[in-house]
């Protein structure tokens, strides 16, 4: 579903790089799920349907094109499956924690088709642009969103 995923939760990751999932996030990822570095400072969740649909298209890019090699060098390279323990959390792979320097908290935020967790300090700076409603107003009103 489009809104699976939706909000925004602090939660924190243990010395050992675990995290706890938020429980309503997790009833919707029974399939499976997948981490990979973000496009920003952060890292995307996928329940596993949705990953495996993106990864074909990314697949299915033309090899000759420089930028479809790159997508699929940090889409896939970064690409980890994702196991819960009996506490409801997940382990970050400590590489993926090194690329967007996180440790001790984090911000999980949700998606809609996935989530994404953020570094405290880089969401706020997201948060900041979000909130910035002259740049929002150009950078939205392109998309011509109708049938609301």
């Amino acid at each position: 579903m489009f809104t699976d995923f939706m909000g925004q939760f602090e939660h924190t990751i243990d010395e050992k790089g675990r995290m706890t999932i938020p429980a309503s996030f997790r009833e919707r990822l029974t399939e499976g799920a997948f981490i990979t570095q973000g496009f920003a400072q952060n890292l995307m969740i996928f329940p596993a349907e949705p990953f495996e649909r993106l990864a074909e298209q990314v697949i299915n890019l033309n090899l000759a094109d420089p930028n479809a090699r790159t997508l699929r060098q940090m889409l896939f390279s970064h690409a980890s499956r994702l196991e819960f323990d009996k506490a409801g959390r997940i382990l970050i792979p400590q590489f993926l924690r090194q690329n967007i320097q996180i440790n001790g908290a984090a911000v999980v935020v949700g998606m809609g088709t996935y989530f994404e967790i953020w570094p405290p300090q880089e969401w706020s700076k997201q948060e900041a642009e979000l909130r910035n409603t002259e740049a929002n107003t150009h950078r939205f009103s392109p998309l011509q969103l109708t049938g609301l």
